[in-house]
Formats: C-alpha cells, structure tokens, sequence
C-alpha cells in the first residue's frame, strides 16, 4: 500500500501556477498564455479547463474557503467535547494552511475585489462560517468574554498566522511552532 500522495490533475496543476503566477505578478499581470506555459500547454488550451482568467480566480478563492471551512468543521466534530483539543486542532490547521499557501492568503488580499459579486459574496459568507468555527470554540473556553471581543481575537489571530507571505524564513519547523505559541498566547490573554 502506497502512501504517496496522488499526482496532480492538470487542472490542479493549473489552479497551482495561477495561484503563484497571480500573486507574484497580480491578476491583470499574467496572461493565459504564462500559465499555460506553466503546464506544459498552450494558452487556448487552458480553456479546455477554464473559462478564463475570471474563473480560475474564482475556483481558487472560493475553492480555499471552502476547504478552510471543511477541514474546521472536520477538527472540530474529530475533538468534539475538548474545547482545548478543538482549539488547537483549529490553530494547527489554519497554520499548515498558511504555510502551505501562502500565494493564496496574497491573492486573496490583492485579488479578491476583482472577483464576480456573487462568488466574492460565497466566499464572505464561507469565512464568516469558519469564523463562528473558532468564535464558538473561544466563547466556550473564555466565557466570561463578551463576544464582540472574541471575535476580535480570532480576527486578530487570523490575521498574525496569514501573514506567513511577509515572513523571514525561519524554516517550517520553527515557524509553526512560533505561530502556535503566538495563536494560543492570544487567546490565552482573553482571561488576563
């Protein structure tokens, strides 16, 4: 039995050097020819896959919100009656997110204004689910916190373990153990 992950789909394969080519150079700044190239394929034959340029964007931000959002419902139902537990299944999976992609935290923050309104509107309301994810955990750790301020330290510790794109390399190791000492320090001083 093999434990090697399975090899890419080329359209995975796409959504991959998209997400790279997008964050570094911006949306408007690659051409469906680049990625194409990327893969191995011509631009037009990206079409065969996509749309366009408009629909990998979407297939990537609301693709990334909606695995944040399965993957915490899942930590949560795997550790249901630990509030500790689900906590910290919730910090370590949002932290191999943002180690993982990085190029997609930095699309998400430059890129998604240019997506439709109804798929920049799916991808509020997925982050608002995965909000109440860890707003729920929170308030049952730290009930004497009002939930307005709960939801500012998760907001706030979102925003410490996204910003993996604008850190020194530290090396994996180190940089995930830091973030998860930082996320739990915050939260530990809702109780201070």
């Amino acid at each position: 039995m093999s434990t090697r992950a399975a090899a890419p789909t080329r359209r995975e394969q796409i959504l991959s050097e998209a997400a790279r080519l997008f964050a570094a150079r911006g949306f408007h700044g690659v051409g469906v020819d680049e990625i194409g190239a990327a893969v191995g394929i011509s631009g037009p034959g990206l079409y065969r896959h996509f749309a366009g340029k408009d629909a990998m964007l979407a297939e990537l931000l609301v693709g990334i919100s909606e695995r944040l959002l399965t993957g915490g419902r899942h930590r949560v139902a795997a550790a249901a009656g630990d509030p500790d537990g689900v906590l910290a299944s919730l910090i370590d999976g949002h932290i191999d997110f943002a180690l993982d992609d990085r190029a997609l935290i930095t699309l998400h923050d430059r890129e998604l204004d240019r997506l439709r309104e109804a798929d920049r509107k799916l991808v509020r309301q997925l982050q608002r689910q995965y909000v109440e994810l860890w707003v729920e955990v929170v308030r049952e750790l730290h009930p004497e916190v009002g939930e307005a301020e709960v939801r500012v330290a998760v907001h706030a510790v979102f925003g410490l373990l996204n910003s993996t794109p604008h850190l020194a390399a530290l090396g994996r190791e180190a940089t995930e153990s830091l973030l998860r000492r930082l996320a739990h320090g915050a939260f530990g001083a809702l109780s201070g």
